[in-house]
């Protein structure tokens, strides 16, 4: 726990990333990150946790209403579900405008957005109030202590901040070189000095 506690400090200096994007680089080495996008949920000395929003699954928001048996009072939006990462993949996470909110089930990330994992957000979004903005996401992408740390200081994620756009859009072939720009950074010069095409 000792070496957990000096261990954060010495690789990453800069605040907390609760509420950011992070962007994969292509020197992040794990496949299942490869132009990920990751909107941050939690991050603090002891784990980070994180919702990937630009990979669509097949599946579709209507579909996984019916199959979890949510009643519908409008007609829900036709949207993909997210595949938000590798841990918890059977549990399905919500982020939302903060104009909805179940205490003590909804966490506040950053102005204007909220997260939830409850049912209860999902029947708002079938109910004829649904929240302003959401996506739904099937598992999440998770560090231990320092481990997200270790991964920044050796360039696998670059950070930037979150817009509505980066979080709720539908252009998920799109976002990664979106987020990019957003800090100044050319996507084709990126991809083309790491041999990527």
């Amino acid at each position: 726990m000792l070496l957990r506690m000096e261990h954060t400090p010495k690789t990453f200096q800069g605040p907390y990333l609760k509420g950011k994007i992070l962007i994969a680089s292509p020197l992040i080495g794990d496949p299942r990150f490869d132009r990920s996008v990751v909107f941050m949920c939690a991050h603090g000395d002891d784990h980070a946790m994180g919702i990937i929003v630009n990979k669509p699954m097949r599946l579709r928001l209507p579909t996984l209403f019916d199959q979890l048996g949510v009643k519908s009072e409008i007609e829900v939006a036709d949207r993909a579900v997210l595949d938000g990462g590798p841990v918890d993949r059977d549990r399905g996470f919500v982020l939302h405008s903060d104009d909805f909110e179940h205490e003590p089930a909804t966490l506040k990330i950053s102005a204007g957005l909220a997260l939830t994992a409850t049912n209860d957000v999902l029947e708002a979004m079938a109910s004829p109030r649904p929240p302003r903005r959401s996506t739904l996401a099937l598992g999440y992408a998770g560090w231990e202590a320092g481990q997200l740390e270790d991964e920044i200081a050796a360039n696998a994620w670059l950070i930037t901040e979150a817009d509505e756009d980066l979080v709720f859009g539908e252009s998920h072939e799109e976002k990664w070189a979106a987020a990019l720009r957003k800090i100044g950074v050319n996507p084709e010069h990126l991809t083309g000095a790491s041999g990527h095409a």
